[in-house]
């Protein structure tokens, strides 16, 4: 057998060409193969002939032939030239020669070869875990924010107050969306639109401009959309909003005492609210410093590392990750002019995504290897359950459904690249800092 491999970046050509005597052998095992099963009119199972048996299942046979002898070149091929490959297809139709020789060429896509940076004791940084008074004083006055009471006000607008206006908007003189073609959300214009006096609410700079306006008055306030602002088309356009001050609102918090905390926790006192609380601060908080662990880990491995991706690879976890963005959206509310809108925003976001989530992929596989992490039957098994419950769905119809979709390796990927991050967080060198910690405070 004649084997060809051309290897270029992610790609691999394999050139196969097998010999006539190899192919005939192999026909000949396959034919006999069919004779054993077949029931043919006239014939004894078993005992049709040969040329009966070619003749009747020629199709089929031709079928079961190829890929043997296409399948057994490519195993050959990818461990001779000891290939890493995420997948495999044959270029075209196999020829055969005139002396019945088979030839064929199959183009694998290859995971990306590079060296790995150095993983293990990554310095990283982050906040105490301890809950602050401060903490739990924001936490509590969040959740006053339930019960506010909302009594109009009068005289000029003053910071932490709310202003209820309408408004339109334009560019040059012309309709916002009538410039830009298309939806402009909520900057083409609004009634009873709630704005809060504090800084960047609604758009930078616009409450600056509306401080201490009163009900009944109206402003045209000019701005200019900064390069941030969702939708791409309305970037670094001067916006012209004409607004009238409907009317304006001061909010009035409860007091926090034993009988607010009996509206959320019936028979129960400030300090059992002051515990509950707390304790969910501590999960919440446990969390995030987890997930700021296992990002800056990852940022500090994708920084020292580059390397190209397949490009088929990425297409198909690009349109995997924009589907479930658009599904997102529409769970949330988000209708088709709103998706045309961020239509930019969304594709752009998915692919970035897509890029970052397959290279460190690659990268933590790659570490699994060389420290001979796996991830054992068992466990896949137990992420399916859990997987399972979460869809509320039996166990083994769920197993059946991964199975049948080809999806169960996806499943022990995930719990390898899972117990890879472990081992990552476990040997890095975590520094805790005081500005973090009153970063997180604030």
């Amino acid at each position: 057998m004649n084997i060809t491999v051309d290897k270029k970046d992610c790609t691999a050509n394999i050139a196969i060409e097998i010999p006539a005597d190899k192919v005939a052998a192999q026909r000949s095992d396959i034919v006999k193969a069919f004779s054993k099963q077949a029931n043919i009119k006239g014939f004894r199972t078993g005992k049709a002939p040969a040329k009966v048996i070619e003749k009747r299942y020629a199709a089929d046979i031709k079928g079961e032939l190829e890929q043997r002898l296409i399948n057994d070149a490519i195993t050959e091929a990818i461990k001779k030239e000891e290939l890493k490959v995420l997948n495999v297809r044959v270029a075209e139709e196999p020829v055969y020669g005139d002396d019945q020789a088979l030839k064929v060429e199959a183009i694998a896509t290859l995971a990306p070869e590079f060296e790995l940076p150095e993983y293990k004791e990554l310095a990283v940084e982050t906040p105490s875990d301890e809950i602050s008074d401060a903490e739990l004083e924001n936490s509590l006055k969040e959740l006053s924010q339930r019960f506010a009471e909302f009594k109009d006000t009068e005289g000029a607008l003053e910071d932490g107050q709310f202003a209820i206006i309408d408004f339109t908007s334009d560019i040059d003189g012309k309709p916002v969306e009538e410039v830009i073609g298309k939806s402009a959300g909520f900057v083409g214009g609004r009634e009873g639109q709630w704005v809060k006096i504090e800084e960047d609410a609604f758009l930078p700079g616009f409450v600056d401009e509306i401080k201490g306006l009163k009900v009944g008055d109206q402003k045209i306030i000019p701005l200019s959309i900064n390069d941030e602002f969702p939708i791409q088309s309305l970037r670094g356009q001067s916006v012209n909003f004409d607004i009238t001050i409907k009317e304006t609102k001061e909010q009035i918090l409860p007091e926090i005492n034993d009988e607010f905390a009996g509206k959320l926790l019936p028979d129960k006192g400030l300090d059992d609210l002051k515990e509950l609380v707390t304790e969910q601060l501590q999960m919440e908080k446990s969390k995030k410093i987890a997930d700021t662990k296992v990002e800056q880990i990852m940022q500090k491995l994708n920084d020292s590392v580059s390397f190209n991706l397949p490009e088929e690879i990425v297409q198909a976890e690009y349109q995997n990750n924009l589907q479930g963005m658009v599904k997102n959206a529409i769970d949330r509310g988000m209708d088709q002019e709103q998706l045309e809108t961020q239509k930019d925003e969304i594709e752009a976001q998915a692919k970035e995504q897509a890029e970052n989530t397959l290279r460190s992929n690659f990268i933590l596989q790659e570490i699994a290897a060389v420290e001979k992490i796996e991830a054992s039957d068992q466990e896949v098994i137990a992420r399916i359950g859990q997987m399972a419950d979460a869809a509320k769905k039996p166990v083994k119809a769920y197993f059946k459904e991964l199975q049948k979709s080809g999806r169960i390796e996806h499943v022990r990927n995930s719990v390898l690249v899972g117990k890879t991050i472990d081992f990552l967080v476990d040997s890095a060198k975590v520094t805790i800092t005081e500005e973090n910690t009153e970063e997180a405070n604030a």
